[in-house]
């Protein structure tokens, strides 16, 4: 394994768990039927784009482990592919071996 395709997955997976947080305090707060403002979930540690999406979308995005939502342009074709772009944020499924294998255990659903 190389230590890049280590240090994306690990990357995509803090963001991943922050934007889980985000969702749970908008529920606390009861916004929800409010947009999302999440936080990009490319595996740049140093990215600070947002995107937003509904509930609803961001509930289909987590059904499937490893899959995340990345700002347009921030995508790494080395270990994920595009599988839908939306308005504002596309959708990336991560490629077998290490990326999808950290992607599936740090799942927090699973």
């Amino acid at each position: 394994m190389s230590s890049r395709e280590e240090r994306v997955g690990l990357n995509e997976a803090v963001f991943r768990a922050l934007n889980e947080r985000i969702e749970d305090a908008a529920s606390t707060f009861g916004l929800d039927s409010q947009p999302l403002d999440l936080v990009c979930e490319c595996g740049d540690g140093a990215c600070v784009q947002r995107i937003s999406m509904t509930r609803e979308e961001y509930e289909l995005l987590r059904s499937v482990s490893n899959q995340f939502a990345v700002f347009p342009g921030h995508e790494y074709l080395d270990v994920e592919r595009i599988i839908e772009r939306r308005p504002g944020y596309d959708v990336v499924a991560k490629s077998q071996g290490v990326p999808r294998e950290i992607a599936e255990e740090t799942d927090p659903r699973n």
